[in-house]
């Protein structure tokens, strides 16, 4: 009986240690915050159904649906379809129909559309709109408050630091407000 009993207290205890462990290698998430494991964060890969949230992913963050973390260091990757949803920053690339990124990002967004605050890297979709600072915007529309370069057919920032080239191209700072072709800061 003692036995029995020191068993099922060291079985008990392993799961709890394992249901609330700060970090997994690998995680399954989808509706309603369900992860399994219950954890804080995945070093490794993160598979996410429909919608999967969770902290942090280091490593591969795979979603059939929308992916949700608060970080990522390594590759958003939907399966077929899906979206990326990042709260604070992302360092690798995200692929996805649509790259929601509320933080900073240094890497790469892929997707059609990409909406970002702050990215030293590139955005290429074919609309990316950004809150923030792009390094580097390639697409068919491109907006953003702060650019360096915007290739595309309409370009449009408050303040280019570089060039814009496109059909149409309109930075407060240009050199002029809107031009066709090409337009840099005065």
């Amino acid at each position: 009986m003692k036995k029995i009993l020191l068993g099922s207290f060291v079985a008990l205890s392993m799961t709890s240690t394992v249901a609330f462990a700060e970090s997994t290698p690998a995680m399954f998430s989808s509706l309603n915050d369900f992860n399994a494991p219950a954890a804080e964060s995945v070093t490794g890969v993160r598979l996410a159904a429909l919608h999967g949230k969770t902290g942090d992913v280091t490593g591969v963050d795979f979603a059939f649906g929308m992916s949700e973390s608060d970080n990522i260091t390594g590759v958003n990757f939907p399966l077929f379809i899906g979206g990326n949803r990042v709260h604070n920053s992302m360092t690798g690339a995200s692929f996805g129909l649509f790259n929601w990124h509320e933080g900073t990002d240094v890497g790469a967004n892929l997707g059609l559309v990409n909406i970002t605050n702050d990215v030293t890297g590139a955005n290429v979709s074919v609309v990316n709109y950004s809150e923030g600072y792009t390094m580097v915007d390639v697409g068919a529309v491109n907006m953003s408050n702060d650019s360096h370069v915007q290739v595309g057919l309409f370009n449009m920032t408050k303040e280019i630091k570089g060039v814009q080239v496109g059909l149409i191209n309109c930075a407060e700072n240009g050199f002029l407000p809107c031009f066709p072709f090409v337009n840099f800061s005065m």
